[in-house]
């Protein structure tokens, strides 16, 4: 035992001198040689750059669910936007972030707007990434049949823009005849759709694209000879369709009911259409009376024939199509069936039959629903 226990006391002074000969062998060569003293000053920045480059292996991807939204508000400072960078769990050293881009001057070249940031960056990557980050992309999806109004706040939320601001470019008379000469309002004109734009994108420039996008509908040959063809101009088009739009929930009626509304103009009926009277009326939809029919405006297709001044929303691309290739149908009148869809009639006998029948099984839902609501269940 006592053998052993000396070879190993052996062992480790053996040890021992061998890391005091290294010890004073380095001490010599740092103290006496350039290369020693280049090599010590090496050291510090070998441990800065791996901190900057190597801190992380996180690579910039197209994976959106390996990034992360921020928004950089205009006028934020380099701090600001480093501690909006720690809450969204982006940047783990804050300090190092905060040297680099005072050092590199690239506190400067970060910009205001909404960012997808991948996660798992360095410092140093997320100082370039920020510096050129493409501005995220917000989709917004503006329903058939909406009006400006709306569609200004749903822009809004998406994209940040002043609401306020596209209702008045919308209604600019000056703004709306530079994009559709002889326009006086935009209403109508914008074409609903799923978008994709970037943040804070200009109320001017979203409109512009609205707009065209409904004009390239007329654009084609074919649709310009069939406007020749029913002696109908796109303004014209576009009035007919958004009554269309608050007409029709069922895709397939749009043609019908198109046709229905042009068999009546030739004849020099009335539309008498409802979306026209809630059009006027203000508020939300409501259940029209008789009183509402007797409204005084030239949107009152039970007053007035013809068409009305102009449209009544934005009608999407489906009733469009459908009012420059409607169908030819014998049918006059219409009336909703409480599903979404209607019964068409050739004759008013036949109509007042169907509006009786749909007429007496809205009573009985009412009814029913009466009951219901009074036995609490």
């Amino acid at each position: 035992m006592n053998i052993f226990l000396q070879k190993i006391n052996n062992i480790i002074s053996r040890i021992g001198f061998v890391v005091f000969l290294i010890g004073h062998f380095l001490w010599f060569v740092i103290r006496y040689t350039i290369l020693g003293k280049l090599a010590l000053a090496g050291v510090p920045l070998l441990l800065f750059t791996y901190l900057v480059f190597w801190e992380s292996t996180g690579e910039v991807t197209n994976n959106n669910e390996a990034k992360s939204t921020l928004l950089i508000p205009a006028g934020a400072s380099f701090h600001q936007v480093a501690d909006s960078l720690i809450k969204k769990d982006l940047l783990s050293n804050k300090t190092l972030f905060l040297l680099l881009g005072r050092i590199t001057g690239k506190e400067k070249k970060v910009r205001a707007g909404l960012f997808d940031i991948p996660r798992n960056l360095s410092p140093w990557r997320l100082l370039n990434y920020l510096e050129n980050a493409p501005p995220h992309r917000s989709k917004v999806t503006l329903p058939e049949g909406i009006l400006s109004d709306k569609m200004a706040s749903l822009l809004q939320e998406a994209v940040g823009i002043d609401s306020a601001r596209f209702v008045s470019l919308v209604n600019d008379s000056a703004f709306a005849n530079k994009l559709v000469p002889g326009a006086h309002s935009l209403e109508g004109y914008l074409l609903p759709e799923t978008y994709f734009f970037e943040w804070k994108t200009s109320e001017e420039k979203i409109i512009t694209h609205l707009v065209q996008e409904m004009l390239d509908i007329f654009d084609s040959d074919s649709v310009r000879k069939q406007l020749e063809l029913i002696s109908r101009d796109p303004y014209q088009i576009l009035t007919l369709a958004s009554i269309v739009e608050g007409e029709a929930l069922v895709d397939s009626e749009r043609v019908v009911i198109s046709s229905l509304y042009y068999n009546r103009l030739r004849l020099g009926w009335p539309l008498q259409a409802d979306p026209t009277i809630q059009y006027i009326l203000p508020g939300p939809p409501r259940r029209l009376l008789y009183k509402h029919l007797e409204i005084d405006s030239p949107y009152n297709t039970y007053k007035y024939a013809g068409l009305p001044p102009g449209p009544i929303n934005n009608p999407g691309k489906l009733s469009v199509l459908a009012c420059i290739f409607p169908v030819a149908s014998p049918y006059l009148y219409m009336v909703a069936i409480g599903d979404g869809s209607h019964k068409f009639s050739r004759t008013l006998r036949e109509h007042n039959r169907w509006h009786a029948k749909f007429n007496e099984v809205r009573r009985q839902h009412r009814k029913n629903a009466r009951k219901k609501s009074a036995s609490g269940k």
